[in-house]
């Protein structure tokens, strides 16, 4: 998967059109139709330069964002290392030439969208750095922004991170409340027939995952073929290290992924990657990411 696929382009467009709608209503930019006739048909350059050391996000989206916000701006060049590797503070990004009155009208919007979708890429590769020498990969969560799914879940993978399911279409993950109220020694029996309906389902599901509050409830899961992945909600470090253990006793190494989540932070997830789970989610890098400060500078 390349960063750019899974991108929805109809629905980027139409996020586009509102937030130019948004912020242009029906008389458009007030301030900037008060320059002199000779400022506001002039043209310019401008540079976008990155504040803070980071990870831009923002190269395979930046195309579409012009043609919709400022089509007489031209991306000139883009630091080929974008969505790749880190920036640091004072690096510049890209180069645009254009209309300044264009540029002056749509300068905030642009940003707005690459500094929250650099800030998840940033606070992902956090979390991936965390990490590292472990098997665990981080992943997303659907704690994303109405609308922004898409473009926030291709910031997690700039930022090296991986992605959870999309949406409910995409995957089966039965959660604690799709199972209340089932005793646990009919979990096995009843999670088994859920999963027998499997073919009669209008899509097949890229795979199947299971969440599970105790190890008592992951011991029944484990008896239950076609699971693809077990989510452990909660628990401790210790109680991960067990929920490793039972699995690996079970021969299901290589069978059946753990995933970790519930509460994790950068303090915690490198304890939690090493108890030997092979999937951490962190709904945190996309609804608790802070910006990545990046500013348009005149040349």
């Amino acid at each position: 998967m390349t960063l750019e696929d899974q991108i929805n382009q109809t629905l980027m467009d139409a996020i586009l059109k509102l937030a130019h709608e948004e912020d242009l209503g029906e008389a458009g930019d007030l301030t900037t139709s008060l320059l002199p006739e000779a400022a506001y048909t002039a043209t310019g350059r401008w540079s976008l330069v990155a504040r803070e050391p980071g990870h831009f996000c923002g190269k395979a989206v930046l195309p579409a964002m012009l043609d919709a916000l400022a089509p007489e701006i031209k991306l000139d060049w883009v630091d080929p290392r974008s969505d790749v590797d880190a920036v640091q503070g004072g690096d510049v990004v890209a180069r645009f030439s254009g209309r300044v009155c264009q540029m002056l009208a749509a300068e905030r919007t642009l940003l707005n969208f690459l500094q929250h979708l650099s800030g998840v890429a940033t606070l992902t590769s956090r979390y991936v750095e965390a990490v590292v020498g472990t098997h665990a990969k981080i992943l997303d969560t659907r704690k994303t922004t109405p609308g922004w799914r898409t473009l926030e879940k291709y910031a997690v993978r700039c930022g090296g991170g991986h992605n959870h399911r999309i949406g409910l279409y995409d995957a089966i993950l039965i959660k604690d409340n799709h199972l209340a109220d089932i005793p646990k020694d009919r979990l096995a029996h009843s999670v088994f027939e859920m999963l027998g309906k499997i073919r009669t389902l209008p899509a097949e599901p890229a795979f199947v995952e299971v969440e599970c509050d105790t190890l008592d409830q992951l011991a029944e899961l484990l008896k239950v073929v076609g699971i693809d992945v077990i989510l452990l909600d909660n628990f401790t470090t210790d109680v991960l290290r067990s929920a490793v253990t039972m699995r690996n006793d079970a021969g299901l190494r290589g069978k059946v992924e753990l995933e970790a989540s519930g509460g994790i932070t950068l303090d915690t997830v490198r304890g939690i990657a090493e108890t030997g789970v092979e999937r951490i989610a962190i709904g945190a890098i996309t609804h608790s990411a802070p910006i990545l400060d990046l500013a348009l500078d005149a040349e």
